[in-house]
């Protein structure tokens, strides 16, 4: 299974972390920490994944070189620590 470092934010609490998430064949889940995500959602289209247990939306998207990533709103963004070094060096890094 591919890993990516990824931006996920939940539309309904707006906890937002930045961490490594791995993704099915298909691409259409996607696995951080114990959460499962699937691609889809409700109707309102808030998330473009869904959590498979709790049913909350989430928002997954890389993360933008000039930071900036949530979705609609400002959020406080957690940097997960075992990323932190990859993302400040190789998606952040000045050009």
């Amino acid at each position: 299974m591919k890993t990516r470092i990824m931006y996920l934010e939940n539309k309904e609490t707006g906890e937002a972390h930045i961490g490594r998430v791995t993704f099915s064949r298909t691409m259409q889940t996607v696995y951080y920490h114990d959460k499962v995500l699937q691609r889809g959602g409700s109707a309102s289209l808030k998330g473009n994944f869904f959590d498979v247990a709790t049913n909350e939306e989430y928002w997954v998207s890389g993360p933008k070189k000039r930071g900036g990533d949530a979705h609609y709103e400002r959020v406080t963004v957690l940097i997960d620590e075992d990323v932190k070094e990859e993302y400040w060096t190789t998606i952040r890094a000045p050009q």
